[in-house]
Parts: structure tokens; C-alpha cells; sequence
């Protein structure tokens, strides 16, 4: 951190308790009496107050945080060495991503880590949180950690006026794939890219995951044909080259339960990871039940490593609900280094409120879990030293 930035928080730590002291001392004067205006102009005060130190808390934690992960500069100062990294980068997303990375923070702590990967999510469109997400990712930056991007195609949030030809809205699903292969969303990927290139830092990005679900997503199978995705993969890429947004890692994500791997797959010069999410669902829906992660992952494993690419865990988790969830990660981490060479990445999908897939709420969340908590720490400390990610 500068001496500028320092001098900065300390300037405002002293306005906080300064202004604090104040207000105190006008409530103590103004009495009962005073409700109203002057009341309220003083409780938004002490709000702010308290954001204020908050925030400054918050800080004094990022600090400490971004020093413990000295040993991950050189995989930031060299692109290369992520394409390949000796130690098991491990990462999290979670539910306020857009408000704070403290509960990241909070997660970590538990786990006796520091995750040199944080995963948020971006979805395409005209809308001013659709645009590159600039402050998530200068503020993943500033805690030492990289950005991975889950960066959703949905078109149905672009402006006619500014994306003039586009189909109405109802019809932007149907090969919409093919559009973007052609140019229709040029302006918005070019912008994006120009951000991208502006950061200067790696940052994965994990374009139209899921393209093989033919049940989830409006780029999947149901809408568009494979070659409708390659074509639109390598646009895309072309494009991020054409203006020297070369500092992207791609992670090609297939779903793991839906096969033709093949029939997506870009080619070798336009991915540098292969993603799978792996979540257990368990009994929480007629369609789910309790799966391991060896029956979620291991019949796709073969196939997805014929690629020859690292490959990265990009939503990792179990519910608790229709087994033990401790014992589900204990087994999920026990010998996977040896079971699964070419994971490189694992990174925690640790959402507590989940409505994305079932009509029910559902929480991903393990903090509050000691025994999940602690089952993956013990079986952490049983993977070999060289690729095991430095406890702090």
C-alpha cells in the first residue's frame, strides 16, 4: 500500500471519531425535544459513520490479506505460469459479491487460507451492472487475488436504439449464438475487451458456461447448434486479440452431465481452461439425489483431460440436505490430487441464498459448518506439499 493511500485512512479515522464525538455531544444537548429533521439529519450522520468504520475495519483486513499472498506475485507478474500452476489454486463466490468480498474474507479465515482466486459473475446487456464490472475487479486486484468472470451471454437486456437490428426481445434466445458469431454484439464486446486490456492484470474468464444443458440456459443446445457456439467462442476471442486484451486465461466450461464435449469444444489455440462445476444437490429436488463427487465428475473426467488443458472447478459445493455434507468433502478432497492430476483450480461456490435452479431457497454456505469446515482442512493437509496452497 502507498504512503499516500495511508495517509489517506488515517485522515478519515480521525474525521470518524471526530465526527462520532460530535454527534454525541448535539444528541446529549438537543434532548427529546429535537425529533424531526435535526434528528434525522444526525442518525444518517452516525450511519455514516459507522459505514465509515466499517469500511475502515474492512481495509485494515484487505491489507493483511494482500501481504499473505506474496507468494502468488509471480503467477500475477506471468501469465504463462497460470496456465500451469505448480500449487492447487484455490478461490470462492459467494452470495455479496457486490457489496463486499468480506464474507469471502470470513470464509477463508475458517479454512486457514487466503484464496488467491475470487469468482463473480457478469451477464451481458445495456444496463449500467451488465457493463465490465471495474470496481469488483479493481478491488479483487487490490486484496492480491485474480478475478475469475462468469461472463453470461443473456441478450434480452439490450437497447434497441443503441443496438439497432437486434431482434425483439422474445426472440433474442433463438440463435443467439449465431448473432453475436455476426457481429451484432460487437460494440458491447469490444468495450468490454478495452477494460479488460485497461486492468493489466490476468483475469479468467469463463464464456457461456453450460453450453451442452439443454434446459438451462438460452445459448444452450435447445437454441443453438454446436458449431453456433465455436463460432461465436472465436469471435469473440478474435476480437479480444484485435484489441490486445491478451491478458485473458479462457476457461471453456461444459456441463459435465451432458457429454459431446467435442462438439463444443473451441480448439486448443482459443482455451486455456477447461471448468466444471461440480455441486451436489442432493435430495432437495425429484430430479437430484445424493451424489459424490466421483459420480458428478469422474465419468467426464477422462474426457474432458483428453483436451490436454488444466482444468478448474469453477462452482464447487454440497448441500446439506439428504446426507452428511462433512463426510461429502472429505471424500470430495481425499486424494483428489492423485484421482485428478489436471485440476489446477477449485473454487468454492459459496452462495447462501440460491434460487437459480430449484423454487426453493438454498444455501451453499459452509462457514457455519465446523465439520465441513474442518473435514476439508484435514484432508488439505494431506496433499503433497509441492501443490498444496501456502496456509497463509
Amino acid at each position: 500500500m502507498n504512503t499516500g493511500k495511508r495517509t489517506n485512512r488515517i485522515i478519515f479515522s480521525i474525521l470518524a471519531v471526530v465526527i462520532g464525538i460530535l454527534i454525541v455531544f448535539l444528541l446529549s444537548i438537543a434532548g427529546e425535544g429535537s425529533r424531526g429533521p435535526m434528528q434525522s439529519l444526525l442518525d444518517n450522520v452516525a450511519k455514516s459513520v459507522q459505514a465509515l468504520e466499517e469500511r475502515m475495519i474492512l481495509q485494515r483486513r484487505e491489507s493483511k490479506r494482500s501481504r499473505k499472498l506474496t507468494w502468488f506475485e509471480p503467477y500475477v507478474e506471468n501469465i504463462d505460469l497460470l496456465k500451469d500452476p505448480e500449487v492447487i489454486l484455490l478461490g470462492a463466490s459467494d452470495t455479496y459479491e457486490k457489496e463486499s468480498f468480506e464474507s469471502i474474507i470470513d470464509l477463508e479465515d475458517s479454512l486457514n487460507t487466503t484464496f488467491p482466486l475470487i469468482h463473480i459473475y457478469n451477464a451481458w446487456g445495456s444496463k449500467e451492472e451488465q457493463e465490465f464490472p471495474e470496481l469488483e475487479v479493481l478491488t479483487i486486484l487490490e486484496l492480491g487475488s485474480l478475478p475469475v468472470i462468469t461472463w453470461e451471454p443473456w441478450l434480452t437486456s439490450f437497447d434497441p436504439e443503441e443496438y439497432p437490428g437486434i431482434p425483439p426481445i422474445e426472440d433474442r434466445g433463438r440463435g443467439c449464438l449465431r448473432a453475436i458469431a455476426e457481429g451484432t454484439y460487437d460494440k458491447y464486446i469490444i468495450e468490454w475487451a478495452g477494460k479488460v486490456r485497461e486492468t493489466g492484470s490476468p483475469i479468467f474468464v469463463r464464456l457461456g458456461h453450460e453450453m451442452n444443458d439443454p434446459y438451462r440456459y438460452p445459448w444452450g443446445p435447445q437454441n443453438n447448434k454446436p458449431k453456433d457456439f465455436i463460432d461465436a467462442w472465436i469471435h469473440v476471442h478474435e476480437i479480444f486479440q484485435a484489441e490486445n486484451a491478451t491478458n485473458v486465461l479462457w476457461v471453456w466450461s461444459p456441463h459435465p452431465s451432458y457429454g459431446y464435449f467435442d462438439a463444443y469444444y473451441p480448439g486448443k489455440d482459443y482455451v486455456d481452461y477447461i471448468g466444471s462445476g461440480i455441486l451436489n444437490f442432493g435430495n432437495v429436488a425429484s430430479w437430484s439425489k445424493w451424489w459424490t463427487f466421483d459420480e458428478i465428475f469422474g465419468k467426464a473426467y477422462p474426457a474432458l483431460d483428453t483436451f490436454e488443458k488444466p482444468m478448474m472447478i469453477t462452482e464447487f459445493g454440497s448441500l446439506n440436505v439428504g446426507g452428511d455434507r462433512s463426510e461429502w468433502f472429505k471424500e470430495s478432497f481425499k486424494n483428489l490430487p492423485e484421482l485428478y492430476p489436471s485440476i489446477k483450480s477449485l473454487v468454492f461456490f459459496h452462495y447462501s441464498e440460491d434460487r437459480t435452479v430449484t423454487n426453493k431457497v438454498v444455501s451453499w454456505e459452509i462457514i457455519h459448518d465446523p465439520a465441513s469446515i474442518q473435514a476439508i482442512k484435514e484432508q488439505i493437509m494431506t496433499w503433497p506439499d509441492s501443490i498444496r496452497p501456502p496456509d497463509r
